[in-house]
C-alpha cells in the first residue's frame, strides 16, 4: 500500500483538527466547569492555568500541524481560487480565520499579553475574569464546531450560501 503526499496531508490535517478542537471542547465543557466547582473564586484562574498549561503545547502543535497541512492541501489541490468565492467556499475562509485567531492567541497574545493582563484583572475581580474566560472559550468552541461542520459538509458538496 502506497500513501501519497495528499493522503498524508489530509490525514495530518484531520488528526490535527480533531486534537485541537477536541481539546478546546474538553477545556470548555469539562475543565472550566470543574475549576468553577472545585475552587474558590480567587483560586479558579490559578487552578485553570496550572491544568491548562499542560494542554497549551498540544494546542500549539496541533494548530501548527493544521495550518501547515491545510496550506499544503490548498497548494496540492490548487484551491486558491476558492478564496475568491466566499459564497460557495465560505468554510475555507472560516477555517483560515479561526486558525489565525487561535495561532495569534496561542503564540502571541496569551504568552505575551493575556496571562499578565488576566492576573492583574483577577487580583481585583476574579469572578468576572473567570466568567470572561468561560465566555471566550464557549464562543471559540461554537465557532470551531460551526467551522468543522461547514468544512465537512462543504468539502462534500453541500452547505453553500
Amino acid at each position: 500500500m502506497e500513501l501519497n503526499d495528499f493522503a498524508i496531508a489530509r490525514a495530518v490535517h484531520v488528526l490535527a483538527v480533531l486534537l485541537w478542537i477536541g481539546g478546546v471542547a474538553f477545556v470548555t465543557t469539562t475543565l472550566l466547569p470543574a475549576c468553577r466547582a472545585l475552587a474558590e473564586p480567587g483560586a479558579r484562574i490559578a487552578l485553570f492555568e496550572s491544568l491548562e498549561h499542560r494542554f497549551a503545547w498540544q494546542a500549539r502543535g496541533t494548530t501548527l500541524a493544521a495550518g501547515a497541512s491545510g496550506f499544503w492541501l490548498a497548494h496540492r489541490l490548487d484551491a486558491w481560487h476558492r478564496f475568491a468565492d466566499p459564497g460557495n467556499w465560505w468554510w475555507m475562509h472560516t477555517m483560515v480565520a479561526l486558525w489565525a485567531v487561535f495561532t495569534l492567541m496561542l503564540f502571541v497574545l496569551e504568552p505575551l499579553v493575556l496571562r499578565r493582563w488576566f492576573a492583574e484583572q483577577a487580583a481585583h475581580d476574579p469572578q468576572r475574569v473567570f466568567a470572561r474566560i468561560e465566555r471566550m472559550h464557549r464562543l471559540l468552541l461554537a465557532l470551531s464546531l460551526l467551522t468543522v461542520a461547514g468544512a465537512v459538509a462543504g468539502s462534500h458538496g453541500g452547505w453553500t450560501f
